[in-house]
């Protein structure tokens, strides 16, 4: 979580999406990212979207990494939020 915008990648995911993606959440809105941190389904504020694309593209290595062990019904790790001053 950072800026008030919840990240979450669903283990097993990959039954109903065959994209890599994960999921956002700020107040009312959510939205599926790809790993290149653009929405391919729902909507999101373009303020959000603002801190959740530079995160996306910092962390892709350990996006592709936890993609890999929730497709294979393991635990993924936490990765680190979008820090001030980062971007």
């Amino acid at each position: 979580m950072f800026y008030g915008i919840l990240i979450k990648m669903n283990w097993c995911d990959n039954d109903k999406h065959h994209l890599p993606h994960f999921h956002a959440y700020y107040n009312e809105f959510e939205a599926s990212f790809d790993f290149d941190g653009e929405i391919i389904a729902g909507s999101f504020p373009a303020r959000q979207t603002a801190f959740v694309n530079p995160w996306t593209l910092l962390h892709q290595y350990e996006l592709n990494a936890n993609w890999k062990l929730a497709i294979e019904g393991e635990q993924i790790f936490k990765i680190n939020p979008l820090q001030s001053g980062v971007y």
